[in-house]
């Protein structure tokens, strides 16, 4: 009878464990989740850059959107239209789940100093993006999500502003096809239009300007390494 009763319990356990991981993009829920979303001009010329968060295991997205500042909540350039849900057993720290009942009622364990959840590490990188000012090439909202990652330890850590973005490009899943249109549609009519009225000449501005803002961040992060070597 006892073991009947543990397993029932285990079940149910598992049971809730598994409602709290649903992805609810009406509510902006997505745990245990990095999320993207485009931003203004700069992704409707280069639909690949975007802007960057993580969510907590209520589904809470969190971004660094500013010097010194960490959104909670509120997404800095408007809805997620993309996300990748990480899977636990992937990441080095043993995590298990968060104490908490419903958003309302979330508890933070503010006394335990190893990372014992997926929170703990989430508010450990808060805590220090929190006194850092924001670069858009070397400190940014790809940086803060990184340093989560790599507190995490996913996929054995490592992770950068570079194999970030590339990351979620290959990896993201659209929150719906509105989103996808929303995401995309304005590059395509701009390019389109470049093409049609400009021709070469805007394709070389394109060309120019992606290898600019591509290349920049890449050498920047390359000198960013060499130098806390």
């Amino acid at each position: 009878m006892e073991a009947e009763s543990d397993t029932k319990q285990q079940q149910t356990m598992e049971g809730s464990y598994s409602q709290t991981m649903q992805i609810d993009p009406k509510r902006a829920r997505f745990p245990c989740s990095v999320v993207w979303s485009p931003l203004p001009v700069i992704s409707w010329f280069i639909p690949c850059i975007g802007h960057i968060g993580i969510c907590r295991e209520d589904g809470v997205i969190l971004d660094f959107a500013g010097p010194n500042f960490v959104c909670v909540d509120n997404f800095a350039f408007g809805a997620a239209t993309r996300y990748i849900q990480i899977p636990k057993e992937k990441c080095c720290v043993p995590l298990v789940q968060s104490v908490y009942n419903g958003e309302e009622h979330y508890i933070q364990d503010e006394t335990k100093g190893d990372l014992r959840t997926w929170d703990d590490a989430l508010r450990k990188s808060t805590q220090e993006f929190q006194h850092l000012s924001y670069n858009l090439f070397t400190c940014n909202c790809h940086s803060y999500v990184a340093n989560n990652l790599n507190r995490l330890g996913f996929l054995s850590g490592g992770w950068n502003v570079v194999n970030l973005a590339i990351f979620v490009l290959f990896n993201g899943r659209w929150v719906s096809k509105t989103s996808m249109l929303r995401s995309i549609l304005p590059f395509v009519v701009i390019f389109f239009l470049g093409v049609l009225f400009g021709g070469f000449t805007f394709l070389k501005f394109w060309f120019f300007f992606t290898s600019i803002l591509l290349g920049g961040s890449f050498l920047l992060l390359i000198v960013s390494d060499l130098i806390q070597l």
